[in-house]
């Protein structure tokens, strides 16, 4: 990537900073209180990705692996996971997301979608063709 200008470098902290605050106000609207945002990003990745070890998990989490048997361990004594026996390693367990877990998900993605789309609906048509347009870029930022 070429060096950045003043105005590349001011667009950057504009995104980071709007971001940040969007991602705030997304998890303000939370279906399950109760749940820390790690928890529940431990089920939006068994919901999009499937089962998959506590290894695997950690991983794609970015925590530690001792802080993610923790973290399956609250979420199992809540009903929201569940462990079972490794089809090819029986020294190690897959983590699977429970019904009430999958429920609570679909619920919260109405939800915040619902808030997204109200929230979009003050922009303008030009606005929102920018905004769908940016939204694969985004994407790709988020998951690179």
């Amino acid at each position: 990537m070429p060096e950045m200008s003043e105005d590349d470098l001011a667009a950057i902290s504009q995104l980071r900073s709007s971001a940040m605050r969007l991602a705030r106000r997304l998890r303000n609207q939370r279906v399950e209180e109760s749940l820390s945002p790690t928890e529940i990003g431990v089920l939006g990745t068994l919901g999009r990705c499937g089962s998959a070890t506590p290894g695997e998990l950690a991983r794609r989490e970015h925590v530690q692996p001792p802080s993610m048997t923790r973290i399956i361990a609250m979420l199992e004594e809540k009903g929201l996971v569940r462990r079972e026996p490794h089809p090819e390693d029986r020294r190690q367990v897959v983590v699977s997301s429970t019904d009430q877990a999958d429920e609570m998900l679909a619920e919260s993605r109405r939800k915040r979608n619902a808030w997204l789309a109200d929230l979009a609906g003050g922009l303008t048509e030009e606005e929102w063709a920018q905004l769908r347009a940016a939204a694969p870029v985004l994407y790709k930022l988020a998951h690179l």
